[in-house]
């Protein structure tokens, strides 16, 4: 009889177990595309009943024998349009547009030194590509703003040294982006597509500048070289207190920006109607890039160094959950339009593969994991 009711017990564990797992997996399917830089290969992957899986694939670039080096991703509103950057010019690079529906390339500019992160605006007509300049000289950079129906670069505004990280607020109307050699946060009017102000991160000198572009070269100095072997895994030096920002996030109510500090490992919240810094708090070892839930309560950090996301209460900085990622060198995050999942990527090192990994924002675990092209980075969701 005790033997039975072991064998009862047992197996009602196994199928609580299995019922666990299932209902770890969502009723409707998830999108999201991603970018593998080492392999030119731009991967759309499928979150759903059937768990976490490659739904297609293509090739992007022009050099046959070299990669073109794919590193951010953005779709236009609607979902129909997927634009692309490849940093790898000769030399420079360009901002490519495809038909989500086939993969068919539909136009391509010409921009500036290593086009990286982008974003659409809210209404589908501009494109904001920060001109990171990984490997040229150590000067000031720029956005390329690009008309996105002719595919037409109609002005590339100045910024700093290596723009990264950067996102428009919801409502479109200003633009914001990290100078990682800089220690700057930077704004654009999108009305005049020009800076209207500008922010100095390094610790104990942080101060806004409004209508023009801040002095960095104190800031500058702290960062003597490009950090070629992969930026934002080198970690800091015995007393230098630099930022080196590599994301710039807005609030969801677009009243606060968030700015990850990789050389520091800690994230400054600006708060913008003041132009003030309210706060640091620690994160992760490296935190990268972030993103942020539309319903303004979570804060999503991915920690380069650390081989981990963070999950952060947006109102109190107050790290809820770290969990850990399947490979080393975390990117990119984006978050689905209902809150509820998000997607990372994850570069590798080596001949590894990277990975798309998958988050439960209710139950604050990885219920999916995917390898995918090696150098996975740039990363964006479908709409539902």
């Amino acid at each position: 009889m005790m033997h039975r009711l072991g064998f009862v017990a047992a197996l009602a564990a196994l199928t609580a177990a299995g019922t666990a797992r299932a209902q770890e997996r969502p009723a409707r399917d998830y999108y999201a595309w991603v970018a593998s830089e080492a392999v030119d290969r731009i991967q759309l992957v499928r979150f759903g009943p059937a768990g976490l899986t490659l739904e297609r694939a293509f090739t992007t670039g022009m050099m046959p024998t070299d990669p073109d080096g794919p590193h951010g991703v953005a779709l236009g509103p609607g979902g129909k349009r997927l634009f692309v950057t490849t940093g790898h010019g000769t030399p420079f690079g360009s901002l490519w547009k495809y038909a989500t529906a086939d993969g068919r390339l539909e136009g391509r500019v010409e921009l500036g030194l290593f086009p990286a992160t982008l974003q659409v605006s809210p209404d589908g007509y501009l494109a904001y590509v920060v001109n990171f300049n990984l490997h040229g000289e150590m000067v000031p950079s720029s956005v390329s703003v690009v008309a996105t129906d002719e595919m037409l670069e109609i002005t590339r505004i100045p910024t700093c040294v290596m723009p990264h990280g950067s996102r428009l607020n919801a409502a479109g109307t200003r633009h914001y982006s990290a100078c990682m050699m800089d220690d700057m946060l930077v704004e654009i009017d999108t009305r005049a597509l020009e800076v209207s102000r500008s922010f100095v991160l390094r610790k104990g000198r942080e101060h806004g500048t409004v209508g023009r572009l801040a002095q960095p070269a104190a800031a500058r100095g702290a960062s003597p070289a490009h950090d070629a072997g992969g930026h934002g895994m080198e970690p800091p030096k015995p007393g230098d207190v630099s930022c080196s920002p590599t994301w710039a996030q807005p609030s969801a109510d677009g009243r606060r920006v968030f700015v990850a500090c990789n050389k520091a490992s800690d994230i400054a919240e600006i708060d913008v109607g003041r132009w003030t810094l309210t706060r640091r708090w620690p994160a992760g070892n490296g935190v990268y890039n972030l993103a942020a839930t539309r319903d303004g309560k979570l804060l999503l950090a991915t920690n380069k160094r650390g081989q981990s996301v963070s999950v952060f209460d947006a109102a109190s900085g107050r790290e809820l959950k770290r969990l850990p990622t399947k490979r080393k060198v975390v990117h990119g995050v984006a978050i689905t339009a209902d809150d509820r999942y998000a997607f990372v990527s994850v570069e590798g090192m080596g001949s590894e593969p990277g990975t798309v990994e998958v988050i439960d924002l209710r139950a604050l675990a990885t219920v999916g994991t995917l390898d995918v092209g090696a150098m996975a980075g740039g990363i964006d969701v479908a709409s539902p």
